[in-house]
């Protein structure tokens, strides 16, 4: 008989995905509970966060039966009774895939890759977040579906185009999430809103059933609170998919997690106000620093004066905007439902480009390849922040620098990880991003746990906006 006290509703919404599973393998939680505390979350708050664009209470309460069922009958999944969200341009069977567009009817009869592969885990899917307009966009500001508010102040962004997944993590509304992240759709939400979040490298997690944005760049994300939650995602969900052109066949295993701080290479840029970091997020950064000195090994600064990050990120943007030509076709030519202004003028651009226009932005994506084969010999991370700037007003302007740092990462398929590294002068959360060569993805883990538990600078999770 289990005679450990019951843990409070908030404690399961705070908690890493590591605490909750140990407290279900000690039947200190069931899933029914479980998913009771967070399905009123997402009633309560929802409202003000718009973090999701669709739930169903009844699915919920469908999911959590079963999870119980399965606990009593002894076979369990890794994440059985997990409440995990997923944002809403990847397929879940029999439910619109809306991917942020004002009408898109599409209703798939199957699972994407990843849903299937968190069904099969034993994860409660609570629901679909909240994204920019096909997700061309980094604030999940959506003219038809509203905006999503960061839980660290209404009216702030944050971030996107998985806006709404991070706020879900960050306000205790799921335990995890699952988004995408084309150039830092991802990481830039998890820099605004103070969580964990890994782009694997690319093609290590099956992109198969998620709404293209730009195919070779389209990466499979992941945001949790805690770190050891990313590798235990990673690793459930990772894996071969015949059926995905670039889904990875690995020769080798991961790089196993085995950096010795004492023979860590890190590598940092020589100058961050010069590629557009504003000057809080760098005093924030060089604090992070000063707590790591014994963490990053052997600092050397290394030479991007041949890469030009925001003309880098916006060949990517080429690519993204040419693709969605065709992936949204239909949408464009809706006349009875109209995309927005904003998103015909982006996609727009793409079709004023001629074909020699797209193959030029083509090749920086062998730049970046090459860049990172060099980059990598020098050192074994990059360590950089993720934003250049914290989240802003909704309604005011938009940075057009806020994927500049993120996009490195994506235009050279490597994994990256952000972790929360502090606060900034007006109390909104930053980003640390850290960088390595393709398949180092566990290394990166391993290193931002080290670095995390160092600088302890995680908000107090759930974060309820006042």
């Amino acid at each position: 008989m289990n005679t450990m006290p019951p843990v409070a509703d908030v404690d399961m919404r705070r908690a890493t995905l590591l605490q909750i599973l140990h407290w279900l393998a000690i039947g200190r939680v069931q899933p029914q509970a479980l998913s009771d505390v967070y399905q009123d979350a997402i009633e309560r708050l929802n409202p003000r966060l718009n973090a999701f664009a669709d739930y169903s209470v009844s699915l919920i309460q469908e999911q959590a039966l079963a999870a119980d069922r399965r606990r009593r009958d002894g076979v369990i999944g890794r994440l059985d009774g997990m409440p995990i969200a997923i944002k809403d341009n990847f397929d879940v069977a029999g439910v619109p895939t809306r991917a942020g567009m004002r009408r898109r009817i599409v209703v798939p009869e199957e699972d994407a890759h990843i849903v299937a592969r968190l069904r099969a885990s034993g994860a409660v899917l609570v629901g679909k977040t909240n994204m920019d307009e096909g997700a061309l966009g980094l604030t999940t500001n959506n003219p038809f579906h509203g905006a999503t508010h960061n839980p660290h102040r209404l009216g702030y962004t944050a971030g996107g185009s998985s806006g709404g997944a991070a706020a879900a993590v960050a306000a205790g509304l799921a335990v995890a999430a699952i988004g995408s992240d084309t150039l830092g759709s991802i990481r830039v939400p998890a820099s605004y809103c103070g969580v964990y979040a890994l782009k694997p490298t690319h093609g290590e997690i099956s992109a198969r059933g998620l709404v293209p944005a730009a195919r070779r760049l389209d990466a499979v994300g992941l945001l949790a609170r805690g770190v050891d939650d990313l590798t235990v995602l990673l690793q459930t969900l990772a894996g071969y998919d015949a059926d995905d052109a670039r889904s990875r066949r690995r020769r080798v295993a991961f790089s196993p997690p085995d950096w010795e701080p004492g023979n860590l290479r890190a590598g940092f840029l020589p100058d961050l106000a010069a590629v557009g970091v504003e000057q809080d997020v760098i005093d924030v950064f060089d604090d992070a620093l000063s707590k790591l000195k014994g963490e990053l090994g052997e600092r050397r600064t290394v030479d991007f004066s041949d890469w030009d990050f925001a003309r880098t990120r916006r060949a990517g943007l080429l690519l993204m905007e040419a693709e969605m030509l065709n992936t949204f076709a239909i949408e464009l030519a809706d006349e009875a439902y109209p995309v927005s202004n904003g998103f015909r003028d982006m996609v727009g651009f793409a079709a004023r480009k001629s074909a020699a226009d797209y193959v030029a932005a083509d090749l920086v994506l062998d730049a970046a390849t090459l860049k990172m084969r060099r980059l990598f010999a020098q050192v074994d991370v990059l360590v950089l922040p993720t934003t250049p700037q914290g989240a802003f007003p909704l309604d005011g302007p938009v940075p057009s620098s806020q994927a500049d740092l993120c996009s490195f990462a994506s235009l050279a398929g490597c994994p990256a990880v952000s972790i929360p590294m502090g606060t900034l002068s007006n109390g909104m959360p930053i980003g640390l991003q850290l960088v390595g060569a393709r398949g180092s993805d566990l290394r990166l883990l391993e290193l931002a746990g080290v670095c995390a538990s160092s600088l302890d600078a995680e908000p107090p999770y759930p974060v309820e906006p006042a």
